[in-house]
C-alpha cells in the first residue's frame, strides 16, 4: 500500500503502518538495496556496463519496484577494470550504504577480489559477466553465486568441437590476468584430452590495442588453430588484426573462446561468418528470448548480450528469494535461492550448485554468413546444447572448499 495516493483516516493509517512495519520487519534499513559493478567505460562496456544496469532496472521495474511492501534501490559504479577500484566500492557500501547485494561483476580480477570483500563482511554477489572459472572453484565463497558462463564450457563446448572437427594443433592468444589464465587451463586440458596438442602460446596485457606482434607470432607457429583466450575490446582487436595479416587467408583459423554478441555485431558478418563459439544464451532461441530481448532492444537500442540477459534473469531470482524468505539476510536469501530450480526465458535446466555455480544449458553456436543473415542482429546459428550437467566442472573435480567430499 502507499501512503501517499490515497487520503486515509488516522485509525486505517495506522493500522497500515503497523502491516507495514510488520512485513518489512526482516529487510534490512527498510529498504532492498543492490550495488551494481561493472566496466562501464572501458574494454567490457558493451557486454555488460551500461547496458547491464538497464537490464537490472528492468526486472526492479517488472518486480514492481518493492519487495513485500520495501521498496527496491539502486546503485550502480564502474570499477575501471581495477581490483583495487571495485574491492573498495564494495566495501564503501557495504559499510557505508548497507547494500545488500552486489550485481554485474564483470572482469575477474575484480571479481575475485570483490567477492573477497563480500565474504568478510558477511555480503552477498551475483557474478554476471566475469568468466575465470575459479570463480566457484578455488575461488569460491558462501558469498557469491556465478550466473551467466564460466571458461570450463567455452571450453568444453567450443575447443571441443573443434578438435573433433580436425583442428587438432593449437597457438593460444591469451590476456594476461585471471580470466585468460582460466580460459587457457580449460582450453589446453579439453584440446590435449581430445588428442589435439598446444604447440604454442602467448600472452598480451590486459587491454591491449596492437596486437601485431602476437599475430605474427601465431603465424610463425604453424598451428592449425589461433584460438583467442581473451574477451571485449581485445577479441575485437585481435581479429581485426588477424584480419590485416591474412592469417585466415594462409590456412590457419581463429577460434573465437568468448566471443559475444556485439563483438560480432560490431566486426560485420564479413570478418566473423563461420567462427564457432559457446554462448549461455540467444535473443532468437525461442518465443520467450526474443519476447525479453525486444523489450530490451526498445529500451537500450540494441539487442542483449548473455551477460545483460543474465542480469536480469539474477536480479529476478534473488527479488524472488527475498519475497519468499521475507528478508534480505545474505545467507538466508543465498540458500532460498539454491532451493529454487531456475527456468526463465534465460536458463533451461538451471539450479545453483554447493560450490555457488548456477549451472544451466550451454549451447555451441556458429556465426552466420552475411546471405544467410535476414537480419542487423540475426548473427548466429544455434548447432547444439550442451546440457547442463556436462556443460560446467564436475563438483567431483572440484577445489571449492564447501563442497562436501
Amino acid at each position: 500500500m502507499n501512503l501517499h495516493k490515497k487520503p486515509l483516516t488516522v485509525a486505517v493509517a495506522l493500522v497500515s503502518l503497523a502491516v507495514m512495519a510488520s512485513a518489512q520487519a526482516e529487510i534490512s534499513d527498510g529498504e532492498v538495496r543492490i550495488g551494481y559493478l561493472a566496466d562501464m567505460s572501458g574494454t567490457y562496456r558493451d557486454l555488460g556496463g551500461p547496458g547491464g544496469l538497464a537490464a537490472l532496472e528492468m526486472a526492479v521495474a517488472d518486480f514492481g519496484g518493492s519487495v513485500n511492501g520495501a521498496p527496491i534501490v539502486v546503485f550502480s559504479a564502474d570499477d575501471r577494470n581495477s581490483a583495487d577500484v571495485g574491492a573498495n566500492t564494495v566495501r564503501e557500501w557495504i559499510d557505508q550504504r548497507n547494500v545488500d547485494l552486489v550485481a554485474g561483476l564483470v572482469a575477474s580480477s575484480v571479481v575475485i577480489a570483490a567477492t573477497r570483500v563480500l565474504e568478510e563482511n558477511g555480503g552477498l554477489g551475483i557474478v554476471s559477466g566475469a568468466a575465470a572459472s575459479s570463480i566457484t572453484n578455488e575461488h569460491c565463497t558462501p558469498n557469491h553465486i556465478h550466473w551467466v558462463y564460466d571458461t570450463y564450457p567455452l571450453a568444453n563446448g567450443t575447443a571441443k568441437a573443434i578438435v573433433e572437427q580436425g583442428g587438432d594443433s593449437w597457438f593460444l592468444l591469451t590476456a594476461d590476468y585471471a580470466f585468460g589464465h582460466a580460459l587457457e587451463a580449460d582450453v589446453t586440458k579439453v584440446v590435449e584430452e581430445n588428442g589435439g596438442e598446444i604447440v604454442g602460446s602467448v600472452r598480451h596485457p590486459f587491454p591491449t590495442s596492437d596486437f601485431s606482434s602476437y599475430i605474427l607470432q601465431a603465424q610463425g607457429s604453424g598451428a592449425s588453430i589461433v584460438g583467442l583466450a581473451n574477451a571485449g575490446a581485445d577479441t575485437v582487436n585481435a581479429i581485426t588484426a588477424a584480419s590485416q595479416f591474412g592469417l585466415t587467408q594462409s590456412g590457419q583459423q581463429l577460434a573465437g573462446l568468448l566471443v559475444f554478441l556485439n563483438d560480432v555485431h560490431a566486426m560485420g558478418l564479413d570478418d566473423t561468418q563461420g567462427l564457432l563459439l559457446t554462448t549461455g544464451w540467444y535473443w532468437d532461441m525461442d518465443e520467450a528470448s526474443r519476447e525479453w530481448a525486444q523489450r530490451y532492444f526498445d529500451e537500450v537500442g540494441r539487442m542483449p548480450t548473455m551477460v545483460q540477459a543474465g542480469i536480469y534473469s539474477s536480479t529476478m531470482h534473488y527479488l524472488q528469494a527475498v519475497e519468499a524468505a521475507d528478508t534480505d539476510d545474505p545467507a538466508t536469501v543465498r540458500a532460498t535461492m539454491a532451493e529454487a530450480p531456475i527456468e526463465d526465458f534465460f536458463a533451461r535446466n538451471g539450479r545453483i550448485r554447493e560450490d555457488g555455480r548456477m549451472v544451466h544449458d550451454m549451447y555451441l553456436a556458429q556465426v552466420k554468413t552475411p546471405e544467410a543473415s535476414t537480419g542487423e542482429w540475426d548473427l548466429y546459428e544455434i548447432l547444439s546444447t550442451i546440457p547442463a550437467e556436462e556443460a560446467y566442472r564436475p563438483l567431483t573435480e572440484s577445489q571449492c572448499k564447501l563442497v562436501n567430499r
